[in-house]
């Protein structure tokens, strides 16, 4: 069987630096191993749409944002498949027959959707679509028949409700859709990496993140006011490391080389760590060392994120063929569960001769 990827991002905003250890930097190094047969990434538009449909040009204009950082991290258009969700109309197809294989106590039992509706404050107002969308995740998913998803944690419960409907569906319908796992960071900083103001989700509807395409001064001023521990008030006093958002942060990105580079009186991370919990290390001094670490890690990017701008309309074509490819191959995951249904009823060869012979034998 093909090794598949499909994974993708909604498009409410320029993506950050969560976005790129949790899951971007990850696709880069996956397209490039040559391990898997195909790779989608998809720009989740309709979705986004589910808790933005009174304002669709938010939307609309975040499109090219999200295009920008797929090129600008290094996915390439020769090596995978990127392409637009509300451009390809099968998903809305395989959603609808979904529907009927999922029950409402089990979307509400849903984490993920349990905790994104807490945060929108949608309570008892909750949009039909916002509310099914892990329905339509599933048929995402499925309709390349992905085998892999990288996803960070906070998705496995998604990925969790695709494998049961597509179980349902198979147990149904007969063996026809593919049945997902999840593809988790390897570095536990990564998972889930905490917003600068120490909340436990960087989110871009809490202002607390640091983007992917952000100039150096404002990176800056962004890492230089951090949350840290709010108990190491003197340099001297010992420090807290695990929960600190610096030192998560430092788990994420710094490699041994850095220290060589940006804080040569440390061989590694766990040195720095061991200097802080003991004290006589300061936040300023750490925060410092991870603004120089971000700033390595983002330049690149950032430059060539200014490159593609220059051809805005060469960033559209590459969505729009992508989107065909990606089209082609939904219809044809589309056409295999419309026969698995058996409402395939133009093509059913078998069935227009069995309704010709009925009437023929009434008629005699």
């Amino acid at each position: 069987m093909s090794k598949i990827i499909l994974t993708g991002d909604r498009p409410t905003g320029k993506l950050h630096v969560g976005h790129y250890v949790g899951s971007l930097k990850r696709r880069v190094e996956l397209q490039n191993s040559g391990g898997f047969d195909k790779i989608f990434i998809m720009i989740a538009d309709a979705q986004a749409l589910t808790d933005n449909a009174d304002n669709p040009e938010k939307v609309r204009q975040n499109i090219i944002e999200v295009a920008l950082d797929y090129l600008a991290v290094g996915l390439d258009p020769a090596k995978s498949t990127l392409f637009i969700q509300s451009q390809i109309s099968e998903l809305t197809e395989l959603s609808f027959y979904y529907m009927n294989l999922v029950t409402v106590s089990r979307l509400q039992r849903n984490p993920t959707v349990k905790s994104e509706i807490q945060m929108r404050n949608f309570e008892t107002s909750i949009p039909v679509g916002f509310f099914t969308y892990p329905i339509s995740q599933a048929a995402d998913i499925t309709a390349f028949k992905a085998t892999t998803v990288p996803v960070g944690e906070d998705q496995e419960p998604m990925i969790e409700q695709t494998r049961e409907i597509v179980r349902k569906f198979n147990s149904v319908y007969g063996e026809t859709l593919v049945e997902p796992d999840i593809l988790l960071p390897d570095n536990a900083a990564c998972l889930r990496l905490p917003g600068t103001d120490g909340k436990a989700k960087m989110s871009k509807s809490l202002g607390n993140c640091i983007y992917l395409s952000e100039e150096p001064d404002e990176i800056k001023k962004k890492v230089m006011s951090m949350f840290t521990d709010p108990n190491h008030l003197r340099v001297e006093d010992p420090g807290q490391v695990e929960g600190n958002p610096v030192f998560i942060y430092l788990d994420a990105f710094a490699r041994d080389e850095h220290f060589a580079e940006f804080a040569p009186d440390y061989a590694n991370l766990q040195e720095m760590k061991d200097h802080y919990s003991r004290g006589g290390l300061g936040d300023v001094k750490v925060k410092r060392f991870l603004n120089e670490v971000i700033q390595a890690e983002l330049e690149p990017i950032r430059k060539r994120r200014k490159e593609f701008q220059k051809d805005i309309p060469y960033v559209y074509e590459v969505l729009r063929k992508g989107s065909e490819v990606a089209e082609a191959v939904a219809a044809q995951t589309l056409s295999d569960v419309k026969n698995a249904m058996k409402i395939n009823y133009f093509d059913d060869k078998e069935l227009i001769a069995m309704q010709s012979a009925k009437y023929e034998e009434m008629e005699d």
